[in-house]
């Protein structure tokens, strides 16, 4: 093997994606070489009373629009809508990123509404999105998501629901795994793609670990990832592009320059 074949030969790379999300991207890191270090910093449950999502499952014929703001919603929120009905013909699916046209494709779903920048403005400046007044959208979502797609549909006109179809907890796991890593060395850098998920790093790995934390470079696709990175002190931010081949992409130029 060679360093053109092998870039990231001898790198570990720690990746805080939830578990069932991972595959893709380790895959990635693999076969370039990495050494690829699950350590998921969100875990996603499914909510307690159902009762309100399965009623407005029921109900979805009165919806123009269905919007799945992430990967979780999209599997979520279909595998249950699979069990309980059939999609409404004229229902229009989007989504945001790639990973959720990927959920909905495994759905069986192939018109997709996405934009090609992996975030909630992207989705917005969508011509499909952007004249919606008299029209009924929900969206998908987890619990307490942000409210700027919802605040800005309806500010254009549209009436807006909520689905919230899981959340998003905090994994109760120890981070001996990094600290003992760390230790010998073996960690060179960290990806995480959600801010969430950078906020959740922290408290895992709590005062013991916070030093070499900080140190190691953390690549991240959006730059509200790398604003929540650095506002909690890590002083190696490389923002990469968006998509798991550009996560990658990114980090083998960064080791590339800094072997």
């Amino acid at each position: 093997m060679t360093i053109e074949t092998q870039p990231l030969a001898g790198k570990g790379i720690v990746v805080t994606r939830p578990a069932h999300q991972s595959a893709h991207l380790v895959g990635l890191i693999a076969a370039a070489g990495g050494t690829p270090i699950l350590f998921p910093t969100i875990e996603i449950a499914a909510i307690e009373d159902q009762g309100p999502l399965s009623a407005l499952i029921a109900r979805l014929d009165e919806f123009d629009i269905a919007i799945f703001v992430s990967p979780n919603a999209a599997n979520v929120a279909m595998t249950l809508i699979r069990k309980q009905r059939l999609l409404p013909a004229h229902l229009k699916l989007a989504t945001i990123g790639s990973g959720g046209v990927r959920e909905l494709e495994k759905h069986g779903i192939s018109e997709v509404i996405a934009p090609r920048r992996f975030d909630s403005e992207a989705l917005l400046d969508m011509p499909e999105i952007r004249n919606v007044a008299g029209r009924r959208i929900v969206i998908f979502r987890g619990r307490g998501g942000r409210e700027l797609l919802g605040d800005t549909l309806s500010a254009r006109g549209a009436r807006v629901e909520y689905a919230e179809c899981y959340q998003r907890r905090v994994p109760k796991v120890r981070a001996d795994v990094l600290l003992q890593a760390w230790e010998r060395q073996e960690i060179h850098s960290i990806i995480a793609t959600s801010s969430e998920g950078v906020r959740n790093l922290f408290v895992l790995v709590d005062d013991s670990g916070l030093t070499p934390l900080k140190q190691t470079s953390f690549f991240v696709p959006h730059p509200r990832i790398a604003q929540t990175a650095r506002a909690l002190g890590v002083a190696e931010v490389v923002q990469t592009g968006q998509g798991d081949e550009e996560l990658v992409r990114g980090l083998v130029s960064w080791h590339a320059l800094h072997r």
